[in-house]
């Protein structure tokens, strides 16, 4: 047995393996609780520190880590950063479908001969049951579900293929889990935590609040004065910049049009061929090219430092897309312009995407397939007759109401008393329409947000469940001067959405409960203190996240966020607190 404490043991394998002669803020206590073998949830932004939360404790651990990672070119930076250090501790191999058969097989072997310490793979080749038995068969100590927003249905960069998640690691034998994300709001913490079986994990939140981007918004009357208002910008910005258009069409046109004026610029979307999409991102990583106007796929791996600006030409789908998109710029932590170009009308396009509920008769297909035993996706796709691109996402919402089970094998059926088929469909698409009414109200917060006339950087972190206790100042509207910072009350419960990541407290003892309580001051214009329980007639229970001016925000469980008039709410009594 090892009598060193913990932190002194991580302190040592940081500067020993990485050269880091101090951790950076907030990074131990989530290392420590790995390696007490217990479950993490982490939430910084990139360039913040989140693979040394897995990497360092990785050394310590007598079995290899899995990093479970959606993205083939994010996983091979990751890989050569270990590589590079050589070290025997920090050997990293990846199995994935760049590699051949016989990679992937000398893969496997560097790690069960102790000669590899970290695997890479995405959650396809872990879906794949022969796969999941050989990683089984390594007994890993600890597993990093990197990019973990893309299992939340609320997250900005939601796949389907990382549903399957919880059941694989239950699969690998369970060990601890460190989910790592950059952005993540309270429902999508939410969904991490269920989705992936996170058992009591230690939650890190920080890095929310950037202080060297300047935020801003600008109302446009036109989508003409838009492109103007936004061509006057660029040219006075320094290179290089991203512009973040709603459409493919929107990002190519704005692309030609800032060519034509002068400005070098190049249009990035999933609708480019593979070829000429990687192109465009390595002359843009290159300084090669000076702005990329893009949608939102060009994300997920775009870590480069000297970006000084990033501005949108419509309203983001959320303030997560929002927050993940802005925080590319800058993140060398020099000062960088974030500027949002908006139009009221914007709402309805992007309430056109949150659309598209599925089809009864897919749902009723699919439950009835479940029923006729145990089967692979691939062979529910061939005994539903339904596209297999469609399965996953239907699965989720099945796997929600008791409809599917994941069994031997990694097998998918119903359980024994699933709902009949028609049954299961209806209770799947009263789910679906959940879903939509949450995605809705996260349109409107980030209309709020535009409009807002109060501190921009603390709308941002209100909708994140963080309550500042002075304004950002670096902000168009804490330039102005005009803002008010809302007073922090006392909370009269923890939130239902931290009831998932904290511990509960130990009960008090008669020693420790103090014989009279001071009540707390309730200013009349903030009747109920942040971060405190209240209940809606209609609505429900829901977690105050801020106040602005005279309107509170508040986050419901059943129906998002939802922003009401302070007045009215105490004049026809709409809240109460629980």
């Amino acid at each position: 047995m090892n009598l060193v404490p913990l932190a002194p043991r991580l302190r040592r394998a940081a500067r020993r393996h990485f050269g880091w002669d101090r951790l950076r803020p907030g990074q131990l206590p989530p290392m420590r609780a790995l390696l007490k073998k217990h479950d993490a949830l982490v939430v910084l932004p990139t360039g913040g520190g989140k693979s040394a939360i897995y990497q360092v404790p990785a050394t310590l651990l007598p079995g290899p880590t899995i990093v479970i990672s959606p993205l083939l070119a994010l996983q091979q930076d990751q890989i050569a950063g270990l590589n590079g250090r050589d070290d025997e501790r920090l050997t990293a191999v990846r199995v994935s479908s760049a590699e051949t058969p016989n990679q992937q097989k000398a893969a496997l072997t560097a790690l069960r001969e102790g000669r590899a310490r970290f695997l890479f793979i995405t959650p396809e080749q872990l879906g794949n049951p022969e796969r999941l038995a050989e990683v089984r068969a390594l007994r890993p100590s600890l597993v990093a579900v990197d990019e973990a927003h893309c299992v939340s249905a609320w997250g900005y960069d939601f796949r389907p293929d990382y549903l399957q998640l919880g059941h694989l690691i239950r699969e690998l034998g369970r060990p601890p889990v460190v989910a790592l994300t950059a952005t993540a709001s309270p429902p999508v913490r939410a969904d991490i935590t269920a989705a992936l079986g996170l058992r009591d994990p230690f939650t890190l939140v920080a890095g929310l609040d950037r202080a060297n981007l300047e935020l801003a918004a600008v109302h446009c009357t036109g989508d003409e004065q838009r492109w103007q208002r936004l061509l006057a910008q660029v040219r006075k910005e320094p290179s290089p910049g991203i512009v973040y258009a709603p459409t493919r069409a929107i990002a190519e046109q704005y692309a030609e049009r800032l060519t034509e004026h002068g400005v070098k610029a190049v249009a990035f979307h999933a609708g480019l061929a593979a070829g000429e999409r990687n192109r465009r991102y390595a002359d843009f990583m290159a300084d090669r090219i000076p702005v990329m106007v893009a949608t939102s796929a060009f994300g997920m791996g775009v870590d480069k430092p000297n970006i000084r600006w990033v501005h949108h030409v419509a309203l983001p789908d959320s303030p997560d897309s929002y927050l993940q998109e802005i925080g590319r710029a800058g993140r060398d932590g020099a000062p960088a312009r974030t500027i949002l170009y908006f139009r009221p009308e914007d709402v309805a396009l992007q309430r056109f995407f949150a659309a598209g509920a599925p089809a009864a008769k897919e749902l009723t297909q699919l439950a009835a397939a479940l029923r006729e035993g145990p089967a692979t996706r691939t062979a529910l796709a061939t005994r539903s007759g339904l596209p297999a691109r469609r399965i996953t996402s239907l699965l989720s919402l099945l796997e929600q109401v008791g409809a599917v089970e994941v069994g031997t094998g990694n097998k998918l059926t119903a359980p024994r008393y699933a709902p009949a088929p028609a049954e299961a469909a209806r209770l799947a698409l009263a789910q679906f329409e959940r879903h939509r009414t949450l995605r809705r109200s996260r349109i409107d917060m980030m209309r709020q947000y535009a409009e807002s006339a109060n501190c921009r950087g603390n709308a941002l972190l209100a909708y994140f469940g963080e309550q500042a206790d002075r304004a950002c100042e670096h902000c168009d509207n804490c330039a102005s001067g005009t803002v008010v910072v809302d007073p922090v009350g006392p909370a009269a419960r923890v939130p239902w959405y931290r009831r998932l990541f904290r511990r509960e407290a130990p009960p008090a003892t008669a020693a420790t409960v103090p014989t009279q309580a001071a009540a707390p001051q309730v200013d009349p214009a903030r009747p109920f203190p942040v971060s405190s329980e209240v209940r809606h007639t209609e609505w429900g229970t829901g977690t105050v996240m801020a106040y602005e001016r005279d309107r509170v925000v508040v986050l419901f469980e059943e129906v998002g966020y939802k922003t009401l008039s302070v007045p009215i709410v105490q004049k026809s009594k709409l809240l109460e607190p629980v």
